[in-house]
């Protein structure tokens, strides 16, 4: 069983994906708590140091779909206060 999944579709402007991807980097380079606005809400996730990312780019029916993915896990980082901070 999953812990939490959203997922939201949507048509956008090129100009809004781009805006919707910056909120996503600027929050990715500051990491620790981020808040990302998405649609009516907002979602309030933990972002470690270290993530793991997937890229996907597919062609069919002359559709393109492209996936970017960043995973990591819940459980606190095992590094300590002092290890490089």
């Amino acid at each position: 069983m999953k812990d939490l999944e959203f997922e939201q579709r949507r048509t956008l402007s090129r100009a809004q994906a781009a805006d919707q991807l910056e909120a996503l980097a600027a929050a990715l380079r500051r990491g620790g708590q981020a808040e990302l606005a998405l649609g009516p809400g907002t979602l309030t996730v933990r972002i470690p140091d270290e993530l793991r990312t997937e890229i996907e780019v597919e062609l069919e029916d002359g559709e393109i779909d492209l996936e970017i993915e960043f995973s990591w896990s819940t459980e606190p980082s095992e590094r300590t206060p002092g290890d490089g901070d």
